[in-house]
């Protein structure tokens, strides 16, 4: 069946791939992103099939009339992709409070805000399915990115508590944890940099540099999986994709596994007498 997309970030990396990919299957896209020029040739290759929208994540009103506006002029929306959104580098002492707000209000209240303004929607006609862009930062962190760790994190946690929420009416959600892939993430407009300090110069090295000489995926490998992801009648809450990530959650959980364990006793010590029907804090 033709779908009907809502896609954000629409304009570059994975947003566009994904967005031509629909496109050339036969669905409706409606194609957003900060600068509408980024998204207005696609009307000239595929017609009345693509939707392009202005659209600035971070702005509550936009999003609001955006997202009304693609489902009355499609009359439904089918997969409502969150992609846009960028990275924030530095350490923990490095980057200013308010970057790091500025990084979360794209990434995690923008998100928020599609989901928030497409669910009343989605409710309505009784199906959807929200596919949000996660990564493996969002399993494992890592030095000098950890506030973007820590916004896909919060993506997890709200898509975890999200699918059971909107399962009864017939809404799916899925989780995209992306390894590394060879596109434009490193650009000025999808990365910003702290500040440097000297204290930090060499874990400065050794991470970049450990970034640049990792194996790179083909980002245009990930429209088939995509695809199937949204036409999948079961599809999953978390879905991988490359060969990177799931390596890494294994070792990763291994290793909390290992150290729960270890210190089992004490933590089942700490729970004291338990009172009946007490509240878990």
């Amino acid at each position: 069946m033709k779908k009907t997309w809502f896609i954000t970030g629409a304009s570059r990396g994975f947003g566009r791939i994904w967005t031509e990919a629909a496109l050339q299957r036969g669905d409706n896209v409606a194609a957003t992103a900060r600068d509408v020029a980024g998204v207005a040739d696609l009307t000239e290759r595929f017609g009345d099939a693509v939707l392009p929208l202005a659209l600035d994540v971070t702005n509550p009103e936009q999003v609001q009339q955006v997202v009304a506006q693609a489902y009355t002029h499609f009359g439904r929306l089918d997969v409502v992709l969150n992609n846009a959104g960028y990275s924030l580098v530095g350490t923990a002492e490095e980057a200013s409070e308010a970057d790091v707000c500025a990084m979360f209000d794209a990434n995690y209240f923008g998100t928020l805000r599609v989901i928030q303004a497409a669910l009343p929607l989605l409710r309505q006609q009784g199906s959807g399915h929200i596919v949000s862009v996660s990564s493996g930062l969002g399993i494992v962190a890592v030095p000098l990115l950890g506030f973007y760790s820590a916004s896909k994190w919060t993506v997890e946690a709200l898509h975890e508590s999200l699918a059971p929420e909107v399962k009864p009416f017939g809404i799916k959600v899925t989780l995209l944890e992306l390894g590394g892939y060879a596109t434009g993430f490193g650009s000025p407009a999808s990365m910003k940099q702290a500040a440097g300090m000297d204290t930090y110069h060499e874990l400065r090295q050794r991470v970049f540099g450990r970034l640049a000489s990792s194996e790179k995926g083909d980002p245009q490998a990930t429209a088939e999986a995509v695809l199937q992801i949204v036409d999948a009648a079961e599809p999953p809450l978390r879905f991988i994709l490359g060969n990177a990530c799931l390596p890494m959650a294994r070792a990763a959980y291994a290793e909390r596994l290992a150290t729960w364990e270890a210190w089992e006793t004490v933590s089942n010590a700490s729970q004291g007498e338990s009172k009946k029907n007490a509240v878990a804090s």
